[in-house]
C-alpha cells in the first residue's frame, strides 16, 4: 500500500500528528521520510475537505522547528560522541563522510546552514543536532530554525495542495493526463526551490559576515 492509499483510511487528526510527529524525529536526526509524508498529505487534502492544509501546515512547521530544537540540545550535551555513536547505528546517514559534508556546510555558512538545510534532505536531519555539537549561539539557530521551518513546510504544503486542487479539477475534464502534468509541474517547482536555495547559500558562503559563523559557547 503506498504512503497516500494508507493516510485515505486514518482520521484526520491522526494525519496531522503523524506529519508532525514524524518530520520532528527527522529534525531531531532520526531518518524518516519526513517529506514524502508532508508531500502526501497535502495531496490528500487537497481531495478530501476533512483535511485542512493550514492546519496541516502548522503542524509540520511546529514539528520542524520542536525537532530541530531538541536536537539541538541533544547535540549540545552528547558532543561529538554522540556522532561517533549515530556513525556506528546509522552509517549512511551519519558516516565520517556526511558528518565532514556538513561540518564544512557549517563552517562556511554558519546560521544559513540550518536554514537552508531545511531544504536538502541530508542537512535536515544533520541541521539540528550538528549546531549543538559545534556550539552554536541558540538565538542564532532559533532565528535560522523558526524562518526554515515555516518557509518549507508551509512553502511544500501550499505548493502541493495548489497543484492536487488544480489536479483534481484537471482530471475531471482531461482524465489522467491532466494529474500527471499537475505533479510534474509541482515537482518542477520544488525543484527550482531547491536550487535556488542552494544558490543563495553559495552566495552567502562567498561573502561572510564579519563576524565567525559559529561561535563558542557563552555560559
Amino acid at each position: 500500500m503506498h504512503v497516500q492509499e494508507w493516510l485515505e483510511t486514518v482520521p484526520a487528526i491522526s494525519v496531522y500528528l503523524l506529519v508532525g510527529v514524524v518530520i520532528g524525529l527527522e529534525s531531531l536526526g532520526i531518518p524518516l521520510p519526513g517529506e514524502i509524508i508532508l508531500v502526501s498529505s497535502a495531496l490528500l487534502a487537497s481531495q478530501h475537505g476533512e483535511i485542512d492544509p493550514v492546519v496541516l501546515g502548522a503542524c509540520a512547521t511546529a514539528g520542524a522547528i520542536i525537532g530541530d530544537s531538541i536536537g539541538y540540545a541533544i547535540g549540545r550535551k552528547g558532543g561529538r560522541p554522540l556522532l561517533a555513536r549515530l556513525g556506528r547505528k546509522f552509517p549512511k546517514h551519519f558516516g565520517e563522510a556526511q558528518i565532514a559534508m556538513a561540518e564544512r556546510s557549517f563552517e562556511k555558512w554558519g546560521m544559513w546552514a540550518v536554514f537552508f538545510g531545511r531544504f536538502v534532505a541530508l542537512l535536515r536531519i544533520f541541521a539540528g543536532p550538528l549546531a549543538g555539537v559545534l556550539r552554536m549561539p541558540y538565538w542564532k539557530f532559533l532565528t535560522a530554525n523558526v524562518l526554515g521551518g515555516i518557509i518549507w513546510a508551509g512553502g511544500t504544503t501550499a505548493v502541493i495542495y495548489s497543484v492536487g486542487v488544480v489536479a483534481e479539477a484537471w482530471l475531471k475534464r482531461f482524465s489522467w493526463l491532466g494529474l500527471v502534468v499537475a505533479v510534474l509541474f509541482g515537482l518542477a517547482s520544488m525543484l527550482v526551490l531547491r536550487n535556488r536555495a542552494k544558490k543563495a547559500a553559495a552566495r552567502s558562503g562567498a561573502h561572510p559576515a564579519a563576524e565567525p559563523a559559529v561561535a563558542p559557547a557563552a555560559d
